[in-house]
């Protein structure tokens, strides 16, 4: 308070002195105004990157390797009489990795299809997968209400199935979907659990299908009455054969399935068991490789590095524009602590001390920046609120970085200050009172 009171008056000049110059005050505070506002955008993004890879370690699962039949186009040596060239994963790929790989923790497997869905309240496009009950721990699935799938259900080739957010929303509205049914293509499911929303897992070039909108069924299910006719891109996915069927219509063979993921245990490295398990699949498959072998790890320590990387570049563009503005400000107070050297002259002339000259011109930097970094915060959040609409990138604007970025603003004026501050308060009383 004692410090206060001392100084009161030359912070009052101060303040006098800056809105005297409004125009001038103003453009010398867009250095810290686009400093302060690159530095929050920048830890905005640094922030929604990382809240997206948890998310990605979530829905992936950090300790799972995920395997997917890959397209192949079709050869002109197929022989559309007999046999078809296999392609992609089989259910037998699935047992021999649960009887050859013991690092195999858990094993969920997906048969996927895109079909409509109806209900007496509307109907929707459906991703229909057919999966086994270890999905719900490997992919950490997580329900608002009801039951996720059970091996009785698979044992007895049931009727049931899971429905997610968006489904739910489409087909039931705002009803209680629980034990109501719901026909998909020829068949009619009760409804036994709901999905809570989730994002969608990307894994390098392939995106897993989005619970979002999908309908988990038991795989035996999906398999035993839901064949899938031997054209398509669909249908050069999984090893198949052709057989007919009452209609004539050539169908795929119904141990086509379209994912395994692998949950590896703790204490086997997953670069590792990812390539026992390639290994295998390839002498399966005599070297074609129709499938891909994905490690989500990876890829979002991969993504962590690039947005590290990323980060970086903009803290130093950030950097550079407080850099920027700090000089500006002491350009400017070099040039007032000249334009005013007769008005020192005469404060020292009547008592003022040195201090009181470092306070006055410092408080008028210090104010500047605090102005120009509460002006950048409004920007940050401007830049933010763009960068969500238009880049599609989510961004967090937390509270450390706005302390971290006002109080670095509030710094560059303190140390761009002081030198201009100095240097007013070290001329030479007679010399100033003198200049003209």
């Amino acid at each position: 308070m004692d410090l206060l009171s001392k100084h009161r008056e030359s912070v009052s000049i101060a303040y006098q002195s800056l809105t005297l110059h409004k125009t001038r005050s103003f453009l010398t505070m867009l250095g810290i105004v686009f400093g302060v506002g690159a530095v929050i955008a920048m830890l905005s993004i640094g922030e929604g990157a990382r809240q997206e890879s948890l998310e990605q370690i979530e829905v992936l699962g950090v300790r799972n390797v995920i395997i997917r039949s890959m397209p192949q186009p079709e050869s002109d040596d197929d022989d559309a009489a007999g046999s078809v060239r296999p392609y992609g994963i089989s259910l037998k790929d699935a047992d021999a990795i649960r009887s050859v790989c013991g690092f195999a923790e858990k094993i969920a497997v997906n048969w996927e299809s895109n079909l409509e869905a109806r209900t007496y309240q509307g109907t929707a496009q459906v991703r229909l997968i057919g999966t086994t009950p270890e999905n719900e721990a490997i992919f950490n699935v997580r329900l608002e209400e009801g039951a996720f799938l059970s091996p009785h259900h698979l044992t007895e080739y049931a009727n049931v199935c899971c429905i997610g957010a968006e489904i739910k929303q489409k087909l039931f509205g705002f009803e209680n979907p629980m034990n109501k049914l719901v026909k998909i293509d020829d068949q009619w499911f009760t409804v036994i659990g709901v999905i809570a929303g989730k994002k969608e897992a990307v894994t390098g070039d392939a995106s897993l299908p989005s619970l979002n909108a999908s309908v988990l069924i038991p795989l035996t299910t999906a398999m035993a009455k839901f064949p899938r006719e031997a054209t398509g891109s669909v249908a050069r996915m999984g090893r198949r054969f052709r057989f007919r069927g009452s209609t004539g219509t050539e169908y795929l063979d119904r141990n086509t399935i379209d994912q395994i993921a692998v949950r590896i245990d703790e204490n086997t490295d997953i670069a590792e068991a990812a390539s026992i398990l390639t290994r295998l699949l390839e002498k399966r498959h005599n070297d074609q490789l129709d499938f891909t072998v994905t490690i989500p790890e990876q890829l979002i320590e991969q993504s962590q590095k690039t947005q590290s990387i990323f980060n970086i570049v903009m803290g130093a563009i950030a950097g550079i524009s407080l850099l920027v503005g700090g000089i500006g400000i002491m350009n400017i107070m070099l040039a007032s602590v000249l334009e005013r050297t007769r008005e020192i002259g005469v404060r020292r002339a009547i008592g003022a001390t040195r201090a009181m000259i470092i306070a006055q011109f410092l408080a008028e930097a210090t104010m500047l920046s605090v102005l120009g970094g509460a002006a950048g915060i409004i920007l940050g959040w401007g830049l933010t609120e763009i960068i969500t609409a238009y880049a599609e990138w989510r961004t967090i604007i937390s509270l450390w970085s706005i302390v971290l970025a006002f109080t670095v603003a509030a710094a560059t004026g303190i140390v761009f200050g002081y030198f201009p501050a100095r240097r007013a308060a070290d001329k030479d009383v007679i010399e100033a009172l003198r200049y003209e």
